[in-house]
């Protein structure tokens, strides 16, 4: 039997419904008055950001400021923390991004392009990063994104970079060959959590539909539980469960807003084989970011083709103790080989040639990074800065 409260404290269970009526006016009446406080503290905060806008403006400063906003994002959650606020810190989080995206909105309203449909997780990191306060595109392939920002024709573009489980993600590598003047001014780390959902019973599915890397993502998951299916794959996560809303026996792999989006019954949440799965995208536009203290710059070079020179090339940065933190290879560009002259032998094919990409922590104006550069520019044939931004933290 469960045990009798002792003494005569009182508790809410305890109270008559006459009573609880009133504790909970009391209550409400508290909360009434904190929110027209909160309220007030808003708006004028609103209005200093109006400005600063101004003052920027006068100025030609840029609108959206990765720093600070990161700043802002770190000052509240650390407080939260030291004061230990029931709020966890994504609520925190999602409640200051949407204050500062409002409050950017009165200087102007940025145009993003990112990866569609709606609610993609694309969409989702594009959110996570500017807040709802934006004038959202979603496109149909990476390659659109680059070309919207390229064109003028949005601010900003958000791309995924590299997948925790799957690795890199090519078509966004490839499109930094082709325009290697557009320039990472911040990123976004996803937790990526996927979600079985359908209109049918588990029983009953014969096709699970969703972008490629997410069906590799529960590959282990999908053939333990759902031998029977086939897997589809399509251009994005809400594209699958657009289909899984209309097609008798289809179910998608997606987001939970997906699932809210078109209808759908989640199933089976969290199915992703990896707890710690994640998605990093870089936000790509014209604008350059300076430095927040909490830095990482991008580059991608090409070096000779010789035994060594990789590794000469990143000696540069253990000389100047700069700790890397992604290296990836890619493919380049096959150069033609000369078959000119009286020669009528056939051209040999082309050597491959290969290019790196390299994150490493700090800013390009840190002068022990800048040391490190200079003679990094030297032993490589070409070397391209696509940015220095903000460190992210993972968004969960």
């Amino acid at each position: 039997m469960p045990r009798k409260a002792e003494g005569n404290s009182t508790t809410s269970t305890s109270l008559s419904p006459a009573r609880t009526q009133a504790a909970l006016r009391s209550l409400r009446n508290q909360i009434d008055k904190l929110d027209l406080q909160i309220l007030k503290l808003v708006n004028e905060r609103a209005s200093l950001a109006s400005e600063i806008g101004k003052l920027k403006n006068d100025h030609g400063e840029e609108i959206f400021s990765p720093a600070r906003e990161e700043e802002v994002l770190q000052n509240v959650l650390q407080l939260n923390e030291k004061h230990k606020g029931p709020l966890d810190a994504a609520t925190v989080r999602a409640i200051f991004r949407e204050i500062m995206s409002g409050s950017r909105s009165l200087q102007k309203v940025l145009k993003v392009a990112y990866l569609g449909p709606e609610y993609s997780y694309s969409h989702l990191a594009a959110i996570d990063r500017f807040g709802q306060a934006v004038d959202l595109l979603g496109v149909n392939n990476i390659a659109a994104v680059f070309e919207e920002v390229d064109r003028g024709h949005v601010e900003f573009g958000v791309v995924p970079v590299e997948n925790s489980t799957d690795g890199r993600i090519a078509d966004t590598l490839e499109m930094f060959l082709r325009m290697p003047h557009l320039v990472i001014c911040a990123e976004v780390r996803l937790q990526i959590h996927h979600n079985l959902m359908a209109k049918c019973e588990p029983q009953e599915i014969r096709r699970v539909y969703s972008k490629p890397q997410a069906l590799s993502q529960c590959r282990n998951w999908l053939a333990k539980n759902l031998p029977q299916a086939l897997w589809k794959e399509v251009s994005s996560t809400a594209t699958a469960a657009e289909l899984a809303q209309h097609e008798p026996g289809a179910a998608a792999i997606a987001s939970r807003q997906a699932a809210v989006k078109y209808g759908l019954r989640i199933l089976f949440d969290n199915i992703e084989d990896s707890p710690y799965n994640e998605t990093r995208f870089a936000v790509i536009g014209h604008q350059k970011c300076g430095k927040s203290g909490e830095d990482k710059t991008t580059i991608m070079f090409r070096i000779p083709h010789h035994p060594g020179s990789l590794s000469e090339a990143l000696e540069v940065f253990k000389q100047n103790k700069i700790n890397l933190t992604w290296i990836e290879s890619f493919p380049g560009p096959r150069r033609a080989a000369n078959n000119g002259g009286e020669d009528k032998s056939p051209a040999k094919a082309p050597k491959p040639e290969y290019l790196f990409f390299v994150d490493f922590e700090g800013h390009v104006e840190d002068p022990k990074v800048k040391r490190a550069l200079q003679p990094f520019g030297e032993i490589c044939l070409v070397v391209t800065i696509l940015g220095s931004y903000p460190l992210a933290l993972t968004c969960v």
